[in-house]
């Protein structure tokens, strides 16, 4: 297996990850409040005149069906579907003076529900990959880390490095680029005679915490910003290192739709109204922040 290679944000550029475990208020019901902000006229003009929205006047958004706060999770009503992915495409939705239709859906769904004509846009904390660029057009709203968590009492006290994961039991999502990061380094690992990691594939996020609470694995490898908030509002874990880089988030469309412009334009829209940071600072994400947002920037390469 080749070792990865990466082009996204330079490992330097990396906040301390233990930085973000200072406690912070959080409050899920206030957060059912929606942002909004005005429409954008220049983000409107650059809609294609030939590009026609999977409903007319719709934003259709595919987002997580999980409970994955503080990215996707229910509201209090149990059907309303919140959170920082949900907000963010809130915020596209108005800038282009579109209605907003979110549908729940799994990891594995919304590629083919992209490529298929389902879905407008997919927005599921997804990375810009070489890869996927070579299928999707991007516009992005988030540099994200990666996040290793342990149970709050584990002796582990770090996880930055291939030799750290070595004989352990670990938590993480299949198809994912924390998969590949995990797969590459038991993979350098193994090459220098260490003993092997034991990925545990768990689909839902409830069932990867009993897992870790329980002692049935020794730490969990996901997203930066959904290790963060469990940290911050339950206390039982603890975050004890990171992956070897960043990564941008990007809104993802169809490859060559022509739609990529009008979201970059409807993001930096809600980035200069100041809606943008507050939907990140409501969810703890705000060490996750752009600037303005970028079009396919150079994605990681494995």
């Amino acid at each position: 297996m080749k070792a990865l290679r990466f082009t996204a944000v330079a490992t330097a550029l990396l906040l301390p990850a233990l930085a973000v475990q200072a406690s912070r208020t959080l409050d899920v019901l206030q957060n059912e409040t929606p942002i909004h902000v005005a429409a954008s006229p220049q983000a409107i003009a650059k809609i294609p005149a030939g590009y026609h929205f999977i409903e007319p006047g719709t934003l259709t958004v595919a987002t997580s069906a999980t409970n994955s706060p503080p990215l996707s999770l229910l509201a209090s009503d149990n059907v309303t579907r919140i959170g920082s992915d949900p907000d963010i495409a809130r915020l596209l939705a108005d800038s282009l003076g579109l209605k907003l239709r979110l549908v729940p859906a799994s990891w594995e769904d919304w590629p083919l529900g992209i490529t298929a004509g389902r879905y407008d846009v997919a927005m599921f904390n997804i990375a810009v990959t070489e890869e996927r660029k070579k299928k999707f057009d991007f516009a992005t709203y988030r540099a994200d880390n990666h996040a290793f968590a342990v149970k709050s009492d584990s002796k582990i006290s770090r996880i930055n490095q291939p030799a750290d994961i070595a004989g352990k039991r670990i938590i993480v999502s299949s198809g994912t680029n924390q998969e590949r990061i995990l797969l590459s380094w038991d993979a350098q690992n193994r090459a220098r005679g260490l003993p092997a990691v034991t990925p545990i594939y768990l689909t839902d996020d409830a069932s990867a915490t009993l897992a870790l609470l329980s002692g049935r694995a020794d730490a969990q490898f996901g997203p930066h910003s959904m290790a963060a908030w469990k940290v911050a509002s339950r206390g039982q874990t603890k975050l004890v290192g990171s992956g070897p880089f960043r990564a941008w988030v990007a809104v993802t469309t169809r490859k060559g739709n022509g739609l990529a412009p009008a979201l970059q334009a409807a993001l930096d829209n809600a980035i200069a109204g100041g809606q943008y940071q507050q939907v990140l600072a409501r969810w703890g994400e705000q060490d996750e922040a752009i600037s303005h947002s970028t079009i396919n920037p150079p994605g990681i390469v494995y």
